[in-house]
């Protein structure tokens, strides 16, 4: 039987009757014979061998091609704009990544949620909405996910139900699989910008004043240790991008990450990944093995794209042992939390040190903590600048020197107004600074708006 024919019923409308353990998206005729010319096309390119070797623009040719004749064979009941949008979805299933195709090609979208078939979520502008797209079923967002991951030489499956990968444009990407996934696959991708963000961008965005990026410009050239923190989703990654645009152009860089999204804008950088354990349990190469090999590498500056364990050791020794300058990120709620944090990743490299000389060794090497949070506006901030003055008696001593106005209210559209002030604190490393020729005039640390009484309430509150 011809596909238009399975397609109509009795009377001639293009009806099929429905199977009921069918999705209820797929009683929709149109879904019905997309799902039917899809498998049509599958089955036609898998009896081509020679597809399997083909590049993806001769594979998109091909399925182009293909599809077009098997519409024509089978008289499909469409208009000719529906025949276009039909073939632009089913291409986009072989060669792209279905139906959130469009979602990754929208400027406006920074994040892609798929909590199932039927429940796709992306993130505008900071805040969460839900669309209409959908999967025909579990296995067409299976093959996004395979298509996904293999391209970097990964795997999904039972044994492996979890896996980070990234795409092509450096977009983060994690997807979990059943039985971890109980109500089937689930695929979260963070979209990154496909310019790269400079001072002047972060600025005009209201993430930061000229002021705070003269700072950190200065502070970075000056070879400080600088650490950022902040929550999931807040903008670690891109500041590091920011920031990294200040190093010189002289010095030779390292970045470690588990999944490459940093994209430093130098010539002389060597990029780093971590590599997972193949299907035998063995090949597994972590953060700390490749902060341990870095130190061999010659570098001037050393980023490890998120410290998540026993490597913030490695990290902490290399900057403390004339790796200066070196940049990195972890996830904490406050700058204070953030040391808290990399305390307990330092445990957790399995010495068994005595908290004091942990402490002692963090003091030692980290010179500032840049913290950015995402506000109730969905808008990310830099909202607090933090330095780390040295030990007292067993405490970690730090003095704030930037921190974000939340006195100034909100506008008629619920943004906030308030951005990072000074707080009139001159940092002490201001002298190691001037010693390199780096000066930080007074003016940085002297806005006429330094504290108000609101803010300086509301960090007594905090």
């Amino acid at each position: 039987m011809r596909l238009g024919d399975r397609l109509k019923n009795a009377d001639g409308t293009p009806m099929e009757e429905v199977d009921e353990n069918t999705p209820t998206h797929r009683a929709d005729p149109y879904a019905r014979l997309k799902h039917q010319v899809s498998e049509a096309l599958m089955e036609r390119l898998a009896a081509r061998p020679s597809s399997r070797d083909m590049a993806d623009e001769e594979l998109l040719d091909l399925a182009r091609e293909t599809l077009a004749e098997i519409m024509n064979q089978e008289a499909v009941p469409l208009t000719a704009d529906e025949k276009a949008r039909l073939v632009d979805e089913i291409s986009a299933d072989v060669i792209g990544y279905g139906p959130i195709t469009p979602l990754l090609e929208d400027p406006d979208v920074t994040e892609i949620m798929c909590n199932d078939t039927t429940g796709v979520w992306v993130e505008r502008r900071g805040l969460l909405e839900e669309t209409d797209v959908t999967f025909a079923d579990e296995a067409a967002l299976r093959r996004v996910i395979d298509r996904i991951v293999s391209a970097i030489g990964r795997r999904v499956d039972e044994s492996s139900p979890m896996v980070d990968a990234r795409l092509p444009d450096g977009s983060r990407v994690n997807a979990v699989i059943p039985p971890l996934a109980v109500d089937g696959p689930t695929l979260t991708i963070r979209k990154f910008s496909k310019m790269v963000l400079r001072a002047e961008d972060y600025i005009r965005t209201g993430a930061a004043t000229p002021s705070l990026m003269e700072f950190l410009s200065t502070c970075v050239e000056g070879k400080l240790n600088i650490l950022i923190s902040g929550g999931t989703g807040t903008g670690k990654t891109t500041l590091l991008n920011v920031v990294s645009n200040f190093i010189p152009q002289g010095e030779r860089i390292v970045t470690i990450e588990d999944a490459v999204e940093l994209k430093i804008a130098r010539r002389h950088v060597v990029r780093l990944e971590s590599r997972p354990q193949n299907i035998e349990g063995r090949g597994e190469v972590t953060i700390r093995d490749l902060v341990r090999n870095a130190l061999r590498m010659r570098p001037d500056r050393i980023i490890v794209g998120e410290c998540r364990g026993g490597e913030a050791l490695d990290m902490l020794q290399a900057m403390n042992t004339g790796h200066e300058g070196s940049l990195g990120t972890l996830h904490a709620n406050t700058p204070r939390d953030a040391l808290s944090r990399m305390e307990t990743m330092v445990l957790m490299a399995g010495l068994d040190l005595p908290m004091r000389a942990i402490r002692e060794q963090i003091a030692s090497a980290i010179d500032l903590v840049v913290h950015i949070s995402r506000l109730r506006d969905g808008s990310r901030r830099i909202t607090s600048v933090s330095e780390v003055v040295g030990m007292e008696n067993d405490t970690i001593t730090m003095n704030t020197l930037y921190d974000f106005d939340y006195g100034a209210g909100m506008d008629d559209n619920g943004r906030f107004l308030g951005h990072p002030v000074p707080t009139g604190i001159r940092p002490f490393f201001s002298d190691r600074l001037l010693e390199q020729g780096f000066k930080l005039p007074k003016e940085l640390f002297t806005e006429s708006n330094v504290v108000s009484e609101a803010l300086a309430a509301n960090r007594g509150r905090r």
